[in-house]
């Protein structure tokens, strides 16, 4: 049986975490066969938070014992492109059941001058020993 848990992006830039509003934000999570599965585009809001969305996890029963044959945890990427910031994405983000996870994710300007637009990836936080 499996679980709900639900994940929200912040979206902002500068050290002064200034909110972006009306920035797309792509969720998916990877297929055992290694493709994305889309879960939602959705939209951040004056505050730079994009609506909660659920994600389907393990039930929470799954984790109460150790050693148990997978995490009781969903995973979910997150890709930010806006129009004059680099793009960001977020790779195995840990959801857990019944809990709302907030993924902050900063945008950084593209340089008005020279070539540098390559992208910044946050990389996944070692899994929990649970």
């Amino acid at each position: 049986m499996s679980s709900q848990g639900t994940i929200i992006a912040r979206v902002y830039t500068s050290g002064a975490q200034l909110p972006l509003d009306g920035v797309p934000v792509t969720f998916t999570r990877r297929l055992p066969d290694g493709r994305k599965q889309l879960l939602a585009l959705l939209f951040t809001n004056s505050s730079g938070m994009t609506p909660p969305l659920a994600v389907e996890t393990p039930d929470r029963a799954e984790s109460l014992s150790p050693g148990a044959a997978a995490p009781p945890f969903a995973v979910v990427d997150i890709l930010v492109e806006a129009p004059g910031y680099k793009k960001v994405e977020a790779t195995a983000v840990q959801v857990f059941p019944g809990v709302e996870t907030i993924q902050l994710m900063q945008l950084i300007p593209l340089p008005t001058l020279g070539t540098d637009r390559g992208a910044v990836i946050y990389q996944p936080e070692p899994p929990q020993n649970l």
